[in-house]
């Protein structure tokens, strides 16, 4: 009994002293987090502050040509001869144009004369008695009037440009003419005449054109007779 007494307060004492070893360490750990815990706030760093930075100014770069480099020299020699060769090239194509002008010219000259502007220079013209007019006005439309021997209609007429749009119909042939300049004379060549027939508009209104179509006034066929009955005719004798 003695002796199981004895173990009986043997246990309980260390129960209590495990207990009092326990709640130590539990108090040990507390103090230990508490301090760890403290420990990691003072090292924590503070937030960092943004600090907005103005934005950089790149200063433009400015490129001075050197006085004396003689890259610019090849380049500036380059383009003296590039503007002498355009320089040149303008030269020759008015040359051309004023050559063209010269031979346009002297084919109207060949084909009927000159360009009549008004009616009283159509007059003019009649009474040399080498070709045939024939005045005439057209309003804008999609049927054709006799002239002639020509029939003509008026497809469109611009007072602006002083252009305008015509169709021909030419031995039972239809023809197109587009951008037919004021004064611009349009050659129809036939097949009995010596020479073109020629269609000329003299002055465009709104809807409206005017001019005369010329013609040689004789055919082939005539001056080819005259011709023959000239060369049957007898000479005239001379008398001593």
């Amino acid at each position: 009994m003695r002796e199981h007494k004895q173990s009986i307060e043997t246990s309980a004492h260390e129960q209590a002293m495990a207990a009092a070893t326990i709640g130590q360490l539990e108090q040990r750990v507390k103090d230990l987090s508490d301090r760890l815990n403290q420990q990691a706030a003072e090292k924590e760093p503070p937030a960092p502050v943004r600090v907005r930075r103005a934005p950089a100014i790149k200063a433009a770069r400015v490129q001075r040509r050197p006085v004396d480099d003689p890259r610019w020299q090849r380049v500036e020699s380059r383009l003296a001869d590039h503007e002498q060769k355009i320089a040149g090239n303008k030269q020759d194509v008015e040359n051309a144009r004023t050559e063209l002008e010269g031979k346009l010219s002297s084919t109207k000259d060949e084909l009927g004369g000159s360009i009549a502007r008004t009616h009283d220079e159509v007059v003019v013209l009649q009474k040399r008695g080498e070709r045939n007019y024939s005045e005439f006005t057209l309003d804008k439309s999609k049927d054709f009037k006799k002239v002639g021997t020509v029939s003509l209609g008026l497809r469109k007429a611009d007072t602006k440009h002083k252009r305008y749009n015509l169709e021909l119909i030419v031995d039972d042939q239809k023809l197109e003419k587009k951008n037919v300049s004021l004064y611009e004379p349009v050659y129809l060549t036939l097949a009995d005449r010596p020479q073109p027939m020629e269609v000329v508009v003299n002055q465009i209104s709104k809807n409206e054109v005017r001019g005369y179509v010329s013609q040689p006034k004789y055919k082939k066929s005539e001056l080819v007779g005259e011709a023959e009955v000239r060369n049957k005719l007898p000479e005239p004798t001379q008398h001593q």
